[in-house]
């Protein structure tokens, strides 16, 4: 019997151990299925999901503003990790995440009608709307925002469609 309570910790130990290890482990490689830049990029999600929890600890913020930004993290992390798996890159353009209400963030007062956006679509030559991402019962707008390149192309492209075989087009008085 004494060697049977001698052993029972250890062997609750091992078990604990079997028990914990694949899960530790599927953690481990979820991270390592990313390229630094992806890594990094979720790594600063967590950190400012960190800095909301510190936040609404110390009631800094109100539950309504906690819960809001969450999901936006939330949001923004669905996001980055469906774009680097679809693509196979390590790169991650700008995000940003707005709600139906927060569009004039982006776009001052004559933002787009959320309903109005298309996947892909160019908005201001500035961001490209990406998706709607649910999280926790509230839609996000997610946008890219386009690299100077990017946006140097998208200006081009609306001043050539402003021309006619080289010669602006005439307007009316």
């Amino acid at each position: 019997m004494v060697t049977l309570k001698g052993r029972l910790p250890a062997l609750l130990l091992a078990l604990l151990i079997v028990i914990l290890l694949p899960c530790v482990c599927a953690a481990q490689r979820s991270d390592e299925e990313f390229g630094p830049v992806v890594r990094a990029y979720l790594g600063y999600l967590k950190n400012e999901q960190e800095v909301v929890d510190d936040r609404v600890s110390r009631r800094e913020v109100s539950p309504t503003y906690y819960r809001h930004n969450s999901n936006r993290i939330k949001a923004l992390r669905q996001m980055a990790i469906r774009l680097a798996r679809e693509t196979h890159n390590d790169y991650l353009p700008e995000l940003e995440a707005v709600s139906a209400g927060e569009m004039g963030l982006l776009f001052g007062p004559q933002a787009p009608a959320p309903v109005s956006l298309k996947e892909g679509e160019v908005i201001r030559n500035t961001f490209r709307f990406l998706s709607v991402v649910r999280s926790g019962g509230e839609m996000f707008y997610v946008f890219a925002r386009l690299d100077p390149y990017e946006q140097a192309e998208q200006s081009e492209k609306a001043l050539s469609t402003k021309t006619e075989g080289g010669r602006p087009r005439k307007t009316q008085p």
